[in-house]
């Protein structure tokens, strides 16, 4: 008798305080945009699995406060809005509930499906987004470039989880999303690619050998070498790879011979889109309120200083009125609660019906009965 199947790999479940911090994101299209940009928002959203919500159905009718009031029963942190003007495509990313809200300009933009047709082999499994992307921030350093600057790396860093090295496994690596920073132009360049695993010493005639998943009949050659010399990669290089490009695998890694302590090549495979994006204006609230910076207003001192005056007094009459509004329902809430005394107690004042009625039931009575007398009287 055969005994059952082991099971070696056990799924952790996160708490509720990891569940917590999982930055959740919406990506949803606002206006009326084209087929290339709503292409593109079904490309982003893919992006951000598996923490977002990839089957949403929008509607043209559907406003940011719609969104933000289902925000909280789905968990969400962030909310990426892609919109389509005369002058080009924009890309709003505010942190739910209160801000604040960066907005892009997308200058230029590849879909997904056009980065893919320029690979001979492109990657379509799909099982790549299974798990979080790795994020890689590059040239965001410096302490010059301005306030504005570092809370574009902090907005674009939380878009996607953290990384807990110590629990994380290797296999939940398959995703790189950059984030490259031009300072000659002020571009911010996105790109999204795929890790591939692959081995090394070998020729690609023989890594294709290694890592098939479906052998072909070999029953037509005399030798492997004929399948693997055969004309389909002769025409190809045959350059391996170096020490420098590769790693011993601390975890055994998916794929086929992916094992650990085994040395491999990493490569990444691009799966797109691509964005260039500029940073056009900060906002303090969630697509609303003051504005923080703008890449083409600049404010002279004085004016910086005359809008901070008038945002103080703005706070302050806010606050005032809430202030009254709390001391209204309050003072509300007080007449109501003496309203509703006094009355129970007039209620307990008031005489009730078996004290009053019957005394005077019993003087009818009582003259009636005189009356009756008085009758069998005048009738001797």
């Amino acid at each position: 008798m055969g005994h059952g199947r082991k099971k070696k790999r056990t799924h952790v479940t996160p708490t509720e305080e990891e569940l917590d911090k999982i930055p959740r994101s919406l990506v949803v299209k606002s206006g009326s945009v084209g087929r290339t940009v709503s292409a593109l928002v079904a490309d982003v959203r893919q992006v951000m699995e598996p923490n977002t919500a990839a089957r949403l159905k929008e509607r043209k009718t559907n406003k940011i406060k719609d969104y933000v009031a289902v925000a909280s029963q789905l968990g969400l942190t962030h909310l990426m809005i892609f919109s389509q003007t005369e002058v080009g495509t924009n890309m709003r990313v505010g942190r739910i509930p209160r801000g604040p809200t960066l907005s892009f300009r997308v200058n230029k933009y590849s879909l997904a499906k056009d980065c893919l047709r320029l690979q001979k082999l492109p990657r379509t499994s799909g099982t790549e987004y299974k798990s979080s992307p790795l994020v890689i921030l590059n040239n965001f350093a410096g302490e010059s470039k301005g306030k504005e600057f570092k809370l574009m790396t902090a907005m674009l860093q939380n878009l996607f989880p953290a990384i807990n090295p110590s629990a994380m496994t290797l296999a939940e690596a398959r995703r790189v999303v950059l984030f490259n920073y031009n300072e000659a132009t002020g571009m911010v360049d996105f790109r999204h690619y795929a890790i591939v695993v692959k081995p090394v010493g070998v020729t690609k005639g023989v890594k294709r050998v290694i890592m098939a998943k479906n052998m072909p009949s070999l029953a037509n050659f005399d030798d492997i070498s004929e399948y693997v010399l055969r004309e389909a990669f002769a025409s190809e290089s045959d350059v391996e790879d170096g020490p420098e490009n590769s790693v011993t695998l601390a975890q055994d890694y998916v794929g086929r011979g992916n094992k650990k302590n085994e040395q491999r090549a990493i490569r990444l495979m691009e799966l797109g889109p691509r964005m260039e994006l500029k940073l056009l204006k900060v906002q303090a609230g969630l697509c609303e309120g003051d504005i923080l910076y703008h890449g083409y207003i600049h404010k002279t001192k004085e004016e910086i200083e005359k809008a901070e005056r008038l945002r103080q007094i703005k706070m302050t009459q806010q606050a005032r009125r809430r202030q009254q509004q709390e001391a209204n329902v309050e003072r509300k809430s007080k007449d109501q609660k003496k309203k509703k005394g006094s009355k129970f107690d007039m209620a307990k004042n008031e005489p009730t019906q078996d004290d009053s009625e019957p005394e005077e039931g019993m003087s009818e009575l009582e003259s009636d009965s005189d009356a009756s007398v008085e009758s069998d009287d005048d009738a001797g």
